[in-house]
């Protein structure tokens, strides 16, 4: 079964600084919003808009930057 937050969008608190490091992503879900630790390939900063792409045990995601396309 695939992790519900997988394929939803959120929002940085803090900056992922680079591979390696880890930063905190803001996302709605179950109704309210939740911190997850999050992880990327390249250096984003807070404020970045970003996708799940996977989820692991302890709460960390794995995203990339998110560019909302015109009327999303």
């Amino acid at each position: 079964m695939t992790d519900p937050v997988v394929g939803l969008t959120g929002t940085l608190t803090t900056p992922i600084r680079g591979r390696g490091t880890l930063g905190e992503v803001l996302i709605a879900i179950r109704g309210g919003t939740e911190l997850y630790i999050a992880r990327a390939e390249e250096a984003l900063a807070a404020g970045t808009t970003v996708l799940v792409v996977a989820a692991h045990p302890g709460r960390i995601v794995d995203v990339v930057a998110w560019i909302a396309l015109p009327g999303d």
